[in-house]
């Protein structure tokens, strides 16, 4: 069983004489640049601009045409939102550069159950978000080529898989990976919104063209309630932004400000494209139509029916099914973190040579798929559960952040903490918002699954409490002493197997006996005896014990007798050696019978014994 306390510090070599060189081996080129991480951590924000503004056109259009107008004004207010979030974080990176954005805030200021909350909601939304981002990539693939619409599941298997497996490599290998789909992407949008503002009028309407309007006939007004659900709606632009500051010990040192510079350059561009893209949405004057996405149309009016329409809608497919890295890169440094709170099993916070927490990677893989097979690859059955987690976390994560500088003080404390503050008010309302009027499309299930995943972590932490309590963590062991060892070999013929498990036992231990089981029908009392003539002539110096059963078992009889010892001999380190064949092939464990391992499995649970199973390779003929 792992020893229950947290995992083993990283390595890091010395960096000697000279405080600028890099370590030789301290895997600097398995780590992210502001760059590399803008493209490994950014795509998740990055494809938000293809549903961000959608979401708030479609809510706007219950109210008519003049709904639509205020488009742009909403979009400001988000992207205020956008600037208060990435400065926040940007302080959230400085304050707390071993990562975990929100957990780490909220464990530093508001207490181990809040910060379970924001740990909790970090994993559900980065879930979420690979689910939601394979499935929305998908659907434009098959909206462009409908004849796919039938293999959409296993399309999303597939790019799952491709996802992870870029993963297994290292985050700096999805980074360089990422960063030509990601560039393409951020420049047609870019190009795009440039295009548009020189242009008078829409230059093509061929993309919507035959489709109905989604817009409202008989509404004049726009109420207060709509304006925030619409805010509501389109903060679904801003998930993404605070997993940059999840996942800082994955940048190269100095980690802290390559973070900040990545962070700022994602709030810059995702705030250029948002509202560049809104001022086009009321310069052109669309309106939502069904079947055609906001942004096709936005294409279509300000680059034409042509190529570059068709470059932005497969860049757009591209990046909505890639932003699934951003879970990746994300999720797994938060895992490692819960790991070594003792929140998780520790094998989350174990890293191999690529930097790569292969455990936190490979659950996330395991557990979108199979969110993907519940959903069937729809993503109108994933989007009313996205989102609700991250506005958690925000809200936590700014919350503490005001009482990080409260506490803290410094210069200019009373301003970063209104700023602080003013987010988490933004944050918490957008929260309550979006949970309220999707809970009856799917969100709540977020509502129960939340406090659930919490409960799971209390319950692993008091098993990892309760194991270090009868361990002794934290206090001076007894010193060691010796006691007398007893072997005992389970054996069912002579073999040279047989010989090899004695020798090792007579090794280890003072006493040495090995054991046969024998049951009551005729033909094993005859083997038995056969057994004890050839122990007799071969006498190897080691006693035979035959431990008569009536039933046909062999695990029960054998941890009956180590009882047995241990009742009468209670100073006696009893072990079980189990001899083993260990074949040269795989295929060829199918042939063994798994005697051995029954007998482990009853020995470790019936007895306080050790077990030691030996395994003895063959070799080749």
């Amino acid at each position: 069983m792992t020893v229950p306390t947290a995992p083993a510090a990283e390595k890091g070599a010395d960096p000697g004489t000279d405080p600028g060189a890099e370590p030789p081996d301290s895997g600097s080129r398995h780590r992210l640049t502001a760059v590399t991480g803008l493209a490994a951590l950014s795509l998740d924000a990055m494809a938000s601009v293809a549903y961000g503004p959608e979401a708030i056109v479609l809510v706007l259009a219950a109210a008519g045409g003049h709904g639509l107008g205020f488009t742009l004004p909403v979009t400001l207010a988000i992207a205020g939102l956008l600037a208060v979030l990435v400065a926040s974080y940007r302080q959230v990176i400085a304050a707390f550069p071993d990562g975990g954005g929100s957990y780490a805030v909220a464990r530093a200021r508001l207490g181990r159950r809040t910060s379970l909350v924001a740990a909790a909601s970090l994993v559900l939304d980065y879930v979420l978000n690979v689910a939601v981002a394979v499935t929305a990539g998908v659907a434009a693939l098959t909206s462009a080529f409908p004849d796919l619409h039938d293999h959409r599941l296993a399309l999303c298997l597939g790019v799952l898989a491709l996802v992870s497996a870029v993963n297994m490599r290292g985050i700096a290998d999805s980074a360089r990976a990422f960063i030509v789909p990601t560039a393409v992407f951020v420049g047609a949008i870019l190009v795009l919104i440039l295009v548009g503002l020189f242009r008078d009028g829409p230059v093509s309407t061929a993309a919507s063209a035959g489709h109905a309007s989604a817009l409202a006939d008989d509404a004049t007004t726009v109420g207060a309630l709509l304006l925030l659900k619409a805010f509501a709606s389109g903060c679904s632009a801003l998930t993404g932004v605070e997993a940059i500051a999840n996942a800082v010990p994955s940048f190269r040192a100095p980690a802290a400000r390559r973070a900040m510079r990545a962070e700022a350059a994602l709030g810059a561009l995702l705030g250029v494209m948002l509202i560049g893209l809104a001022v086009l949405i009321s310069r052109f004057g669309l309106q939502p139509v069904e079947g055609v996405t906001v942004l096709a149309q936005l294409a279509d009016a300000s680059l034409g029916h042509n190529w570059a329409f068709y470059l932005v809608q497969f860049a757009t497919m591209i990046l909505l099914a890639l932003s699934a890295n951003t879970s990746f890169g994300g999720l797994p440094v938060l895992l490692k973190l819960l790991a070594r709170d003792n929140y998780l099993p520790h094998v989350f916070g174990l890293r191999a040579d690529r930097q790569v927490h292969r455990h936190g990677v490979l659950w996330l893989a395991v557990v979108s798929a199979a969110l993907l097979l519940f959903s069937g690859g729809d993503t109108n059955t994933l989007v009313p559960l996205f989102a609700i987690g991250v506005f958690v976390g925000f809200t936590i994560a700014q919350t503490g952040m005001v009482l990080h500088w409260c506490r803290e003080r410094g210069p200019r404390w009373a301003a970063k903490a209104a700023l602080n503050g003013l987010g988490a008010l933004l944050t918490g309302v957008s929260a309550i918002v979006v949970t309220v009027t999707k809970f009856h499309e799917g969100a709540w299930l977020i509502v129960v699954a939340l406090p659930l995943l919490v409960l799971l972590f209390e319950a692993v932490h008091r098993a990892y409490a309760g194991i270090g309590e009868r361990l002794g963590i934290g206090r001076i062991p007894e010193p060691p002493h010796r006691e007398r060892s007893l072997v005992l070999v389970p054996v069912s013929s002579l073999t040279r197997l047989t010989s090899e498990a004695l020798t090792a036992a007579v090794s280890l231990g003072d006493d040495v006996r090995a054991v046969t089981v024998c049951h009551g029908d005729t033909e094993d009392l005859a083997a038995g005896e056969a057994l004890e003539r050839d122990w007799a002539l071969w006498d190897p110096g080691v006693p035979l014990v035959r431990i008569p059963s009536e039933r046909r078992a062999l695990g029960r009889p054998i941890t009956g007798y180590v009882q047995k010892l241990r009742a009468t001999e209670p100073g006696t380190r009893i072990t079980v050696l189990i001899p083993e064949v260990e074949p040269d092939h795989l295929w060829q464990r199918l042939l063994q019978n798994q005697r051995g391992a029954v007998v482990a499995h009853a020995v470790r649970r019936d007895t306080d014994a050790a077990v030691c199973r030996l395994r003895f390779r063959i070799g080749s003929p």
